[in-house]
């Protein structure tokens, strides 16, 4: 009780704040050429959402395949003595794919690799593995590769959400190659369970789809 509170009077409720979501959905990027980006995003087959040319300053917006985040790049928009960008990363669910596809594109990728100490370290050049994380876990497998400017960009596969990460009400997926993948996943794991089982699982179409949801959600995974 405070010391201005008379005795006898109820105590009030400070109200609560409300929470207000925050969605990251656009990045700005330091280019000095903004002419060569749009060509180099354009060629990784990036959404061109907007290209806006007023006077002497040109701003473009690009979206990567599936993702809810776009990224930016103008004239006079960021000083280059900013430096370039660092460790953007960009989550897939095939890092072997994804790699090809950006070396078919005429992008120099990294080698996949792992942190050398099964954690999480893709930052640290010293700390990389070659090859994907030896039993395939979520995070833990990387690919990086920069833009002509320097901006550089990793490569992260992710296919099961830490928990409480997406809402369990809310499964999506972005893409059709997305959703292959997960069904992929859940025909092996499937297996598996009819191995331990010993029977054919005829209510099959259910147990895919808790294994999908509970893999996007980060909640127990059906055995």
């Amino acid at each position: 009780m405070s010391s201005t509170q008379a005795r006898g009077e109820p105590a009030t409720e400070t109200p609560r704040a409300q929470t207000v979501d925050m969605k990251l959905e656009v990045v700005v990027l330091p280019v000095s050429d903004v002419a060569r980006a749009a060509e180099f995003y354009g060629r990784l087959g990036w959404r061109p959402d907007a290209d806006i040319v007023t006077g002497d300053r040109r701003v473009l917006q690009f979206t990567p395949p599936g993702s809810p985040c776009s990224i930016i790049f103008a004239t006079g928009v960021t000083p280059s003595a900013f430096g370039p960008a660092k460790f953007l990363h960009l989550v897939v669910s095939d890092i072997e794919t994804a790699r090809e596809e950006l070396i078919r594109k005429g992008v120099e990728a990294s080698e996949i690799f792992h942190d050398v100490a099964g954690g999480y370290n893709p930052f640290e050049i010293e700390a990389r593995a070659s090859g994907p994380d030896p039993t395939r876990r979520s995070y833990l497998s990387f690919v990086t590769f920069n833009d002509p400017e320097g901006n550089g960009w990793l490569l992260q596969e992710v296919t099961s959400r830490l928990p409480g990460r997406i809402d369990s009400n809310a499964t999506s997926f972005a893409s059709a190659p997305d959703l292959a993948s997960a069904l992929r996943r859940a025909e092996a794991a499937h297996g598996e369970h009819e191995k331990r089982t010993g029977q054919h699982d005829a209510n099959w179409p259910d147990w895919y789809a808790a294994y999908m949801v509970a893999e996007q959600s980060g909640d127990q995974l059906p055995s």
